[in-house]
């Protein structure tokens, strides 16, 4: 039954409280799940996470910012990940490579074949088999954000987060299959509900495999 599903979309989004609420929901199910997130999930990522997130004075080049949060993704399929699906559970990742395409390359323009070069071996291959996207304008997930406490992501233009949002929608586009798209701004619970209902589609099928 090992399933790999990964949350993604823009800052204020609500994607880390549904992660959460979908592993609590397998988990009293009976249902063999782990829940990580990036950057972090291991003492490296932690390490990595701070470095990435908190406002610095210095300059951080976006090539360095890419190969960062590789470095941490890297870590976290070898520690985590991997051993998860491998143990037939239900992995949940809270953010994933997709983060890097539509921050690092929408946002800050690296080149996108070099993104899904470094991606395809930070991760050892290993897609989601579902990745929910929790889109919101960015302007109305910002402003969930408590004020005078945004991190260095979140501290950018609004120009930089609707890029991030318009990565995320053209990727989805692309695989269909893969992704699910929900409208961020719906009540929290009929949130749950449509994610559920998806994943549990999902359980369903793996069975019969």
């Amino acid at each position: 039954m090992a399933l790999f599903i990964t949350f993604e979309g823009g800052e204020g989004c609500g994607k880390s409280t549904q992660a959460k609420a979908l592993w609590r929901k397998l988990i009293q199910l009976g249902i063999s799940a782990e829940l990580t997130h990036e950057p972090g999930g291991t003492a490296l990522g932690k390490e990595l996470r701070h470095l990435l997130k908190r406002k610095r004075r210095d300059y951080l080049s976006p090539e360095a910012e890419l190969l960062l949060f590789a470095a941490s993704r890297a870590q976290l399929i070898d520690e985590v990940i991997k051993p998860g699906l491998q143990k037939g559970k239900v992995v949940i990742c809270d953010r994933f490579a997709d983060s890097t395409v539509t921050y690092q390359g929408y946002g800050r323009g690296i080149d996108l074949a070099t993104i899904k070069a470094i991606n395809e071996r930070a991760t050892a291959g290993i897609k989601p088999h579902l990745t929910i996207l929790l889109d919101m304008p960015a302007d109305k997930g910002l402003s969930r954000k408590q004020a005078g406490h945004h991190d260095r992501f979140e501290s950018e233009e609004i120009g930089f987060h609707q890029k991030v949002r318009n990565g995320y929608l053209e990727l989805a586009a692309q695989e269909p299959a893969r992704w699910m798209v929900v409208d961020a701004t719906l009540p929290r619970n009929q949130l749950k509900a449509l994610i559920w209902n998806k994943v549990n589609l999902l359980l369903q099928e793996s069975r019969q495999l």
